[in-house]
């Protein structure tokens, strides 16, 4: 459905916008694009803001490119991260390196699993939407088999850890912590990995997303509804290991602008649900308080608390905030649609990130994002 119909934006307007915006980030003027192609068959995304290429990153390419029917640049995204980003050996074999050097060389050995989870589904839709090739590009293999290592590393005897906890159903924040990361919650994701996975694995998925649509309620402020970076299995902000993990995460950042787009997302495919609308209703509301209504892009605590830093990623938050208008349609998710209309691409370094959401943001409103 194109919610964005109510504001005089057509279908075939809405797929031109989407394809614009593809063209933009993948070849672009060069403050606008962060896609490079290398070679004759391989390119990588940049985060620009950190000069780098990240699973994240990747695999937010590669669905891109599968909503998009781009098959020569998603099989280019998913050449350069199997032939740099996988681990073939170590505690993490199986998974893939969260960070690279723009040339291919690891910064880490960590997995970080929101890129896992979005190579496996788009390698799910990119096996439907063009059939399965051979290697690495029998696209559901591929997928099958992430997705069997993410459920039961270190569980059936292998080195290192699952990135789902087995006890709560639970995707974690990396597989050697015992916490989570809302935004990282993905039910209608699983669903469609359970389509595909075998056996137990199906099972499990399954049950992963019921899990977290429960997770969310309890993740997400009951007055404000802000989710924090990082959260412990019961919801609660995560407050320990600033140092480890470069400062605050127990806060409304970067990271948690991805929630509410999820919980979009998750309406769309599965259906809106009771708590969807109350939640989408907390949330857009706390930023239409007084206080806030001119004056929203900070950092905040969960419980709305305003600081006096500013967000590092201001378009995401109004592209996402927009999102909201799939789940509930009122005077005030209407408002923050036009505001996302009428706002442009990030340029700059931090353009990555920004331009990530909003894309994703406008595939959902416009109905362009898609099951295959």
């Amino acid at each position: 459905m194109n919610f964005l119909s109510k504001f005089g934006i057509s279908d075939e307007a809405a797929k031109n916008r989407c394809m614009e915006i593809f063209n933009t980030i993948f070849y672009g003027y060069e403050e606008e694009r962060f896609y490079t192609p290398v070679g004759d068959d391989m390119g990588y995304i940049e985060d620009t803001g950190n000069h780098d290429a990240r699973t994240e990153g990747m695999s937010y390419g590669m669905m891109m490119c599968v909503q998009m029917d781009r098959k020569e640049e998603f099989d280019r995204l998913w050449k350069w991260a199997r032939t740099y980003m996988y681990m073939d050996e170590g505690l993490n074999k199986g998974y893939f390196a969260w960070s690279c050097q723009t040339n291919g060389e690891k910064n880490s050995y960590g997995a970080a699993p929101d890129g896992e989870e979005f190579f496996i589904m788009a390698l799910i839709f990119a096996g439907n939407r063009w059939g399965n090739g051979e290697g690495i590009f029998d696209y559901h293999s591929e997928a099958r088999a992430l997705i069997h290592t993410c459920i039961n590393k270190g569980y059936d005897g292998t080195q290192g850890r699952a990135m789902f906890d087995a006890d709560t159903y639970l995707i974690k924040f990396v597989a050697e912590e015992d916490f989570s990361d809302p935004s990282y919650h993905l039910p209608h994701f699983y669903e469609q990995y359970a389509k595909i996975a075998e056996g137990d694995d199906a099972v499990f998925m399954m049950k992963a997303a019921d899990a977290s649509r429960e997770y969310w309620k309890k993740a997400c402020h009951p007055e404000t509804g802000l989710s924090s970076e990082y959260a412990e299995y019961d919801g609660k902000p995560h407050h320990n290991d600033r140092i480890k993990y470069g400062g605050r995460h127990d806060w409304f950042y970067s990271d948690a602008y991805r929630t509410i787009l999820n919980i979009a997302v998750d309406s769309v495919w599965c259906g809106v649900t009771d708590w969807a609308k109350e939640e989408a209703d907390r949330y857009i509301s706390f930023f239409e308080r007084p206080e806030n209504m001119d004056d929203w892009d900070h950092i905040y605590e969960v419980d709305g608390t305003k600081l006096s830093e500013n967000a590092l990623h201001p378009i995401a938050i109004i592209a996402t905030n927009a999102t909201t208008g799939v789940i509930i349609d009122n005077e005030k998710t209407a408002k923050w649609v036009k505001r996302f209309l009428d706002t442009p691409l990030r340029l700059g370094n931090r353009r990555y990130y920004d331009n990530c959401l909003y894309f994703f943001s406008y595939m959902i409103l416009s109905g362009n994002y898609k099951i295959y």
